[in-house]
This record gives structure tokens, sequence and C-alpha cells, in this order.
């Protein structure tokens, strides 16, 4: 029964470090999008003080709504990267509760392995004090009938 459990303990702990792996992929994927989501705002930025600066020395209007159409095409980029960050982060938080669940398992299986072991070494320490009390009781029984 022990080799058993320490091979699902073992498995367990693999099970757990993989999901340790799959969450901390999901993380970095987060952070990935959300520095994506920051160029994409700060070239947005740049776009428009870009426009400002030449808009000074005039602009057509024809020009202008070029800009703002692409201004806006920005704005929908940005819309649509954090909808991005929003999954990456439910995916992050779904793989986060899996490794935590997992955590759990192997936490379990240790206990009663562990359990386990306590009992195994109590049993073995009584049946040592029983083997030491026997002897105690040959001894007493030997000096005894020498002293008769």
């Amino acid at each position: 029964m022990s080799k058993q459990l320490e091979r699902v303990a073992e498995f367990e702990r693999e099970k757990e470090q993989q999901a340790a792996q799959l969450f901390q992929q999901a993380q970095l994927n987060v952070n990935q999008q959300k520095q994506k989501l920051t160029s994409l705002e700060q070239y947005r930025f740049d776009y428009i003080r870009n426009i400002q600066q030449t808009g000074q020395g005039g602009v057509t209007a024809q020009h202008y709504q070029q800009h703002l159409s692409f201004v806006g095409k920005l704005d929908k980029a940005c819309e649509q990267q954090m909808n991005v960050i929003a999954q990456a982060n439910l995916a992050a938080d779904q793989r986060k509760q899996v490794w935590l669940k997992q955590q759990q398992k192997v936490k379990a299986v240790t206990l009663l392995l562990e359990k386990q072991q306590r009992a195994k070494q109590q049993k073995e320490a009584k049946a040592e004090q029983a083997m030491m009390d026997e002897f105690a009781t040959q001894r007493f029984f030997c000096a005894k009938k020498q002293g008769f």
C-alpha cells in the first residue's frame, strides 16, 4: 500500500508542477498582452501629438478626416486588446484554480503518507518494546531460577 501511495504522491506532484508551469505561462501571456496594449496606447498618443503638431501648419479636410479615421482604428485596436487581456486573465485565473486544487491533492496524499509512516513507526516501536519486555521477563526468570 505504501509503495502505491508513494507512486500516487509522485504522480500528483508532477501534475502540480505541470499546473504551476501552465499558470506561469498564462501569467506571462497576460503580461505580454498588457505590454501590447501599452504600446498601442503609446502609439496612439504619439500619433495624436504628431497630428496636432502638423495641424498647426494647416491640413485639408480630407487629410484631417483620414487622421481621425486612423485614430478610430487605433481606438478599436485598443478596445480589442483589452478584450484579449480580459480573456487572458480568465485563462490565468482558471489555471491558477487548477494549480491550487492540485496543490491540495498533493498535500492530502503527503499527509496520508506521513500518517502511514507514523503508524508504521508506532507499530515498530510497540513490537520493539514487546520484545524488550519479553527479554527483561526472561532475564528476570533466569535470574530467579539461578537464585534458588
